[in-house]
């Protein structure tokens, strides 16, 4: 209510200048109510932002200013065999070299990493990292937009660069994340992001991505725990108003881009700028693809259907039933952004590993695909996603590509990313073994050549707690640390 306050004043004043006026007033008046209540705002306001936006002293890498050589470790390229006994150079951010016995330049900076592992980054393919921190406090929520058609939103500048939930993710090699916008039909467009910056501007790495829509349900519901909350008419009437919106949307936003086309001619009458519809412009292009979120048969064949009549390019996100439909998946090229494995089946009657065997049936199918984790506070455990996947038939190499390479292909990046190549960017990370196996430790993070602070809350945490232990044990059994009670 604060917030909502404060940021929408009817006269247009900037919000300071309100907060000013109103505490004027106060004081003009012989009450201090306003000047109390402003300051209790400020208060609360400052709490909120002191509890979500420390980031544990972290600051951004600064570019790379010299050649670095990672020397004698274990190279994964991904889209090659791996190297034993190897050296990776890289220099302004890129790749410059990779391989045995190569030359290092004399100023490069050279870490020791024998018996060591080196891979090109996780790519986190459907995220809100950067959008929303704390579910329960709003103001550190900023992830949707009133209103049903909203092709104009971009999630980019809305990512707040000092979430903790970015370092956390980081951490365990996931240096790349898609940051996708929610809300009703149509979101608005995504943004990957390099997982360190002072701005968003300084973290976007490709933007737009890809408009997000997501697709009405298909089915009607007729029960639960609670029962059905609307009707089977109302089901079917909302199914039918929410197609209807978006069929009409694109076909405005087709309009829209012809009669901004028609400008060019001599003659030709101008058309008042639209941000709704200009942003829909490169998806009807082909230039980026629809990011359409459907898990069930009905929802996926439809998407399928209306993408190939309106003739976008077409990414099918979530897709829980896409192996009930792999083959027309792959007959259409359609790839899809599975997510997640770490979950339960979607129906009761069906096999307890379904969401774990699906990956193996979609690589059997030819169905182009990456492993995505849907939930905001575990996208650290994306590469646990990819290893249960290969525990339940996925080939091992399919399943480090399910999160690299593939993903990077998906969204259209894998010409800088995704694998480790000379030309790409140096966008990579140093292990102890096998990222897929838990016990693995991250050891370095290099976003663009830049060395990245590797602290989060978790360690931070962990610290400190491990400090409370470790006196209670020097003060004897039982015994409290210092100023406790």
């Amino acid at each position: 209510m604060l917030q909502h306050t404060f940021s929408n004043a009817s006269n247009g004043q900037p919000r300071r200048l309100v907060a000013q006026a109103s505490c004027l007033h106060g004081l003009q008046t012989g009450s201090l109510r306003y000047v109390i209540l402003f300051a209790i705002a400020m208060l609360v306001l400052i709490t909120v932002k002191s509890s979500y936006s420390q980031n544990y002293g972290q600051i951004p890498a600064t570019p790379q200013a010299q050649p670095v050589a990672l020397i004698g470790a274990t190279v994964h390229p991904v889209s090659a065999a791996p190297i034993a006994n190897a050296t990776v150079v890289f220099d302004q951010g890129k790749i410059v070299a990779l391989g045995q016995n190569i030359a290092i330049p004399s100023n490069a900076r050279r870490i020791d990493a024998k018996g060591k592992h080196v891979y090109p980054s996780l790519i986190a393919a459907n995220t809100t990292l950067g959008l929303i921190e704390i579910g329960a406090v709003r103001a550190t929520n900023d992830m949707s937009e009133t209103g049903a058609i909203n092709p104009n939103v971009r999630a980019e500048v809305a990512v707040n660069p000092d979430g903790e939930m970015i370092p956390v993710t980081r951490s365990n090699g996931v240096a790349l994340a898609v940051s996708v916008p929610q809300g009703e039909i149509i979101s608005g467009t995504s943004a990957l992001l390099m997982l360190d910056g002072w701005t968003w501007e300084q973290m976007t790495m490709k933007a737009p991505l890809g408009m997000q829509v997501n697709w009405p349900n298909m089915t009607l519901r007729r029960g639960g725990f609670f029962g059905p909350q609307q009707s089977e008419e109302e089901q079917r009437k909302q199914m039918e108003e929410n197609l209807k919106q978006l069929k009409e949307a694109f076909a405005a936003g087709r309009a829209y881009m012809k009669a901004k086309e028609a400008e060019a001619q001599k003659g030709a009458a101008y058309h008042e700028t639209d941000a709704r519809w200009d942003a829909m412009i490169p998806v009807l292009k082909k230039e980026i693809p629809v990011f359409v979120s459907a898990n069930e048969v009905k929802q996926i064949q439809a998407a399928v259907q209306w993408a190939e009549d309106e003739n976008l390019r077409l990414v099918i996100v979530g897709g829980r039933d896409s192996w009930r439909v792999a083959r027309l998946l792959k007959e259409k090229n359609v790839a899809v952004v599975y997510g997640q494995v770490h979950d339960l089946p979607s129906r009761a009657w069906e096999a307890y590993d379904t969401p774990f065997t699906t990956p193996k049936k979609l690589h059997e199918a030819g169905v182009k695909f990456c492993l995505a984790n849907f939930d905001n506070s575990n996208v650290r455990n994306l590469p646990y996603e990819a290893a249960t996947a290969s525990a339940y038939g996925l080939p091992k190499e399919e399943a480090l590509k399910s999160i690299t390479l593939h993903a990077a292909e998906i969204l259209g990046v894998d010409d800088r990313v995704g694998s480790l190549a000379v030309g790409k960017d140096a966008t990579l990370f140093i292990t102890t073994g096998d990222p897929l196996e838990i016990t693995t430790q991250v050891e370095r993070v290099f976003i663009q050549g830049r060395d990245i602070d590797l602290g989060d809350k978790h360690k931070a945490l962990y610290r400190k707690y491990s400090e409370k232990y470790r006196q209670l044990e020097n003060a004897g059994s039982g015994a409290k640390p210092a100023g406790t009670n």
